[in-house]
């Protein structure tokens, strides 16, 4: 940070000077993601989770909000974990109480992961206040900024992922 409470950056040296804008923009989307990594690791702290079983969790609310089933197996492929550390991770929230192993309907050797009522409760009672800020904020913008930073952070995760075009 310089003395105007600029950040250079460590990767923009001198010649971006001309590019202090998109260094900007990145220094804030940094500092965004910074912000939001701390606020994962409160929540996770305060669900007693880990990071995984924290993403475990929200695959399954959203397919059980989409009317979706799931078993150990997709939710393995989500999470890219194998059979035995997915059989660990399930274990352990069903022992937390947040999820539930049901039969599969048809398939007597299959199993269907449920989120337990209180899990939803408790996601949202914890991210409730914070989900709302965020929506606050980002109703501020216009329909034209709104397509713009959309855009924006499309671009920015196909360059990510390297394809960028």
């Amino acid at each position: 940070m310089n003395d105007n409470g600029d950040r250079q950056g460590y990767w923009y040296g001198l010649e971006s000077r001309k590019r202090m804008g998109a260094v900007d923009v990145l220094n804030a989307l940094r500092d965004y993601r910074t912000a939001e990594a701390e606020m994962r690791r409160r929540t996770r702290a305060s669900m007693g989770m880990g990071e995984t079983d924290l993403l475990a969790l929200r695959y399954l609310l959203e397919a059980e909000q989409a009317g979706r089933d799931v078993g150990p197996k997709e939710l393995a492929v989500r999470l890219g974990l194998t059979s035995a550390s997915i059989t660990s991770l399930v274990d352990r929230l069903v022992r937390s109480g947040y999820v539930t192993r049901e039969p599969h309907p048809t398939d007597r050797r299959a199993l269907i992961l449920r989120p337990s009522a209180g899990s939803d409760q408790e996601v949202r009672g914890t991210l409730g206040d914070m989900h709302a800020r965020m929506m606050e904020v980002a109703g501020t913008l216009s329909e034209q900024d709104s397509a713009a930073v959309v855009d924006f952070l499309r671009r920015m995760r196909r360059a990510i992922d390297g394809m960028a075009t």
